[in-house]
């Protein structure tokens, strides 16, 4: 567990705290998800915690005596931190991008919950919702599906694979999924006797059946995107300043560096003018790219344009 996540989970804490007097330790570190043992250190680091100037009256103050002979926990002079974090408005619509990806898929009260968390966040931003398309077939087909993944039931799936050739395997489903804009049915295939990933938007009709599904055991971890998997695709490493951080949470990361004043990402890039169009869109904000040839066409393009306005 990284210091990050405990810092997130300190600003979280505290608000918590303050709304659930005299919370009891094991439930209090069951609602964040964590050991006993973590919540008592991280109340350790919180009555270290403060206002400005470090002296007693400006810290936090909890009775660790209390915590550990009756495993109740009190605290105080925290008023500054009544309420929880906000989401900055990148974040809210960043998360409502991810959920209307996860709605497409979505179904039953899974749906209505999808639903409500989007209206409050959309209430919350006061922006445009932005449109999210899921390749992810028809509705009643991802219903059917997510009704035998909860009854644990082997359905027959009629589905056109990549070669277009028609099929009819019978497999036992596990779980569905969006990567790159396409949804995903993990299941294992009985023919086969191992797991297989199908395109949602390929399958035609699901008939399920009566037979119980077994236990594989857990499906494998999802394969790379399909930018990974291109042969075409080169690593890029920009330098940039600290106000071009935004685009860590708009475009996919190979690694993020955070350097004094700077920080260090790179990218895979499959489209020398994509990353042209990136560069030239971050400007003055992008301090170095390796390697320097990879920027020759954003120099080029930059060129011609003062040339256009006359510029020298």
């Amino acid at each position: 567990m990284t210091s990050a996540d405990q810092v997130a989970r300190l600003l979280a804490l505290v608000p918590y705290l303050q709304s659930h007097p005299d919370a009891e330790l094991g439930d209090t570190a069951a609602v964040f998800g964590v050991t006993t043992e973590q919540l008592l250190a991280d109340l350790d680091v919180l009555w270290y915690c403060g206002l400005p100037g470090g002296l007693p009256g400006d810290l936090i103050e909890i009775d660790m005596d209390t915590v550990v002979e009756s495993g109740r926990i009190r605290l105080t002079n925290a008023e500054y931190l009544a309420r929880p974090m906000r989401f900055t408005p990148d974040e809210a619509m960043s998360l409502v991008v991810a959920l209307r990806a996860v709605r497409e898929l979505a179904g039953g009260h899974l749906a209505e919950g999808i639903d409500s968390a989007l209206a409050k966040l959309e209430r919350a931003t006061g922006a445009p919702s932005p449109q999210v398309t899921v390749a992810g077939g028809s509705e009643e087909i991802r219903e059917r599906l997510a009704e035998a993944v909860a009854a644990r039931l082997v359905v027959e799936l009629d589905y056109t694979g990549a070669g277009l050739a028609p099929s009819r395997p019978r497999v036992a489903p596990a779980q569905l999924m969006v990567r790159d804009g396409f949804g995903y049915l993990q299941a294992w295939s009985l023919e086969r006797k191992a797991w297989r990933t199908y395109r949602l938007d390929r399958i035609s009709a699901v008939r399920t059946t009566t037979e119980p599904a077994g236990t594989s055991g857990e499906p494998p971890e999802f394969g790379p995107g399909w930018l990974e998997q291109r042969p075409d695709a080169a690593e890029v490493t920009l330098r940039l300043a600290p106000e071009a951080a935004w685009i860590t949470e708009y475009h996919p990361t190979r690694a993020v560096r955070r350097l004094r004043g700077a920080l260090e990402v790179d990218l895979l890039v499959a489209d020398p003018a994509w990353l042209r169009a990136l560069l030239l869109r971050l400007g003055p904000s992008v301090l170095a790219v390796q390697p320097p040839e990879a920027a020759a066409g954003a120099r080029e393009a930059a060129a011609e344009a003062l040339l256009a306005y006359g510029a020298e």
